[in-house]
C-alpha cells in the first residue's frame, strides 16, 4: 500500500473540519475583541480619529478590498473544481488565489512604507504632536492591519501546501477537505478585511 493511500484510509475529515471551525471561532473572539476596543477608544475620540482616517488612501483600501473579493471567488471556484477531478483548473485557481494574496502584501507594505516615511506611526515626534488621538488611531491601524496581513502570510502558506499536495499527486477525498479548510481560513481572512475597511478608511 503506498503511502498517499494510507494517509488518505486514515485521514479523519469530520475531525479536520471541526478543527477548522474551532479556529476560526478563536479568530472571530480575537478580532472581534480588537474591534470592541477601536469602538470605545474611538468613541473617545471621535474628532482625531475623522481627522487621521483623511491621512489614508481611500483608493488603496478599496483596490484591496476588491482584490480579496476577487480572491474569494477564486478559491470557492477551486473547491468547486477540486470535487469534480478537475486537477489543472484546482491548480490554475489556487495560484490565482495567492498570487493576489501577495498583490495585496505588495500594496500593504508600500501603503505603510508611505505612512512612516510621513512620520505617521506611533512614537514619532509628528503623532506626538498631533496628540493622543491621532497616536490611538495610527496604533490601532498598524496594529490591527498587521495582525490581519499576518493572517494573509498564514493563508498563503496553507493555499501553497495544498497547492503542491494536489500538484504531487492524484486528487482524492483529502485535497478536497484540506483545499475546503484552507478556502474557509482564507474566506476568514476577507471577512475580517471587510470590517477594516469601513472601520479605518471611511469614518472621515
Amino acid at each position: 500500500m503506498s503511502q498517499t493511500a494510507t494517509h488518505a484510509e486514515h485521514f479523519d475529515a469530520t475531525a479536520s473540519k471541526i478543527g477548522m471551525w474551532l479556529f476560526i471561532f478563536t479568530e472571530l473572539l480575537l478580532f472581534g475583541g480588537l474591534f470592541i476596543v477601536y469602538s470605545v477608544i474611538r468613541f473617545s475620540n471621535q474628532v482625531a480619529f475623522h481627522l487621521a482616517a483623511e491621512e489614508l488612501s481611500v483608493s488603496m483600501g478599496a483596490v484591496n478590498t476588491v482584490l480579496l473579493l476577487i480572491s474569494s471567488m477564486t478559491i470557492a471556484m477551486s473547491v468547486s473544481s477540486v470535487q469534480f477531478g478537475n486537477k489543472k483548473l484546482t491548480l490554475f485557481l489556487i495560484s490565482i488565489t495567492i498570487l493576489i494574496g501577495l498583490v495585496f502584501l505588495v500594496n500593504k507594505y508600500f501603503e505603510w512604507s508611505t505612512k512612516i516615511e510621513h512620520g505617521l506611526y506611533p512614537g514619532s515626534s509628528v503623532l506626538q504632536g498631533f496628540g493622543n488621538g491621532d497616536t490611538l488611531f495610527f496604533g490601532l491601524y498598524f496594529f490591527m492591519t498587521g495582525l490581519h496581513a499576518l493572517h494573509i502570510v498564514a493563508g498563503i502558506s496553507i493555499l501553497a501546501w495544498v497547492l503542491k499536495r494536489v500538484a504531487d499527486d492524484n486528487i482524492h477525498a483529502g485535497h478536497f477537505v484540506h483545499l475546503e479548510n484552507g478556502a474557509l481560513y482564507w474566506h476568514l481572512v476577507d471577512v475580517i478585511w471587510i470590517f477594516l475597511f469601513p472601520l479605518f478608511y471611511l469614518i472621515s
